[in-house]
């Protein structure tokens, strides 16, 4: 088992200022840019992050840690479509770093130790999963989303780069599902 805590944690903490340096203010064209049809812009996936820090990561954890009998609530991979629906980037922005500042302190109270971490969930289509495949997941989750994001953003001068666009590998098609 590789997860660490102690390496997780800066990145988990990282996440809402590095977002927040790369889109606040920025024009809506950037913060509405996707990769193609049916795939999620910045704005998109702030709100989804929002949604698995309200709903996912802490949630599941206390449920392994309470002895995992409980099967996990199915992950709304969609709510964002209905609750940022009318907000702007800043006010998801500014909720998004305050759902991780108390799931960290949520977070930084658990008892993490091998044991622990070796302690199982019920996940609905997964089946048994530990809680650190789970914490390693909520890391990944981040840096995927951040490279979902930037990858979008430079989708916007995908035409415009030329010829240059065979040297860009963040410009080449798309994985069929980035979601």
């Amino acid at each position: 088992m590789i997860y660490a805590y102690p390496e997780a944690r800066p990145i988990l903490a990282r996440t809402p200022a590095v977002l927040d340096t790369m889109l606040r203010d920025l024009p809506s064209p950037w913060i509405e840019a996707s990769s193609g049809p049916g795939d999620w812009s910045p704005y998109d996936v702030v709100g989804h992050l929002i949604a698995g820090d309200k709903t996912d990561w802490i949630p599941r954890s206390r449920i392994i840690l309470d002895g995992g009998v409980e099967p996990f609530a199915p992950f709304d991979r969609f709510a964002q479509e209905h609750d940022s629906v009318g907000r702007t980037l800043p006010e998801l922005l500014d909720e998004f770093a305050a759902l991780r500042r108390a799931n960290l302190e949520a977070f930084d109270a658990f008892d993490l130790s091998p044991a622990n971490l070796r302690r199982e969930g019920k996940h609905p289509a997964f089946g048994t999963v530990t809680l650190a495949q789970l914490l390693s997941t909520w890391v990944a989750h981040d840096l995927g989303h951040i490279a979902q994001i930037v990858r979008a953003m430079a989708g916007r001068y995908r035409e415009d780069a030329g010829p240059w666009t065979a040297y860009l590998p963040i410009l080449a098609p798309r994985p069929p599902s980035d979601r």
